[in-house]
């Protein structure tokens, strides 16, 4: 019910708003010669439907305060996990350090979590980084992105 097939050129077309979970589906076209209906051809015809990259990820909070001990040596500090309300590549989620993390953080990609790369001195090095954090997903036709801002304050 979603396709109709113009007899004269072949063209295929849809007849309504397509829903992706009803696909995908494969159907039969046939072409028969108009004076003799015993010379004919068929094809088989593949249709998938690709989600939209509807929605950006968005994290649960926009500002995460962590609190890390001087002297440490490097460790993780937080897992970020954000949502994608869309599903296949759309919703597939990498993640990375837009700024303030320098040398001194890293983020694993696939995970999320937020490391520290060496140990802080409290009394030599700022106590206070803002760390900006972005999600982002693998859409079509356009990435998109969500971000956190991590407030790491160093104890003495």
């Amino acid at each position: 019910g979603y396709f109709i097939i113009s007899s004269s050129t072949g063209i295929v077309r849809t007849t309504k708003n397509l829903n992706p979970e009803d696909f995908p589906v494969t159907f039969k076209v046939q072409a028969t010669d108009s004076s003799n209906p015993s010379i004919f051809n068929e094809v088989s015809v593949n249709v998938e439907v690709i989600d939209e990259n509807d929605f950006p990820p968005v994290f649960p909070s926009a500002l995460i305060e962590k609190r890390l001990k001087e002297n440490l040596p490097a460790t993780q500090i937080v897992q970020l996990k954000a949502q994608d309300s869309d599903t296949g590549r759309n919703g597939f989620l990498a993640y990375g350090i837009l700024s303030g993390g320098g040398p001194k953080f890293r983020i694993d990609e696939a995970t999320g979590i937020l490391y520290s790369t060496a140990s802080f001195d409290y009394e030599e090095e700022p106590t206070e980084y803002q760390v900006v954090i972005y999600a982002e997903d693998d859409g079509i036709p356009e990435k998109k992105r969500g971000y956190c801002t991590v407030v790491i304050t160093i104890v003495d």
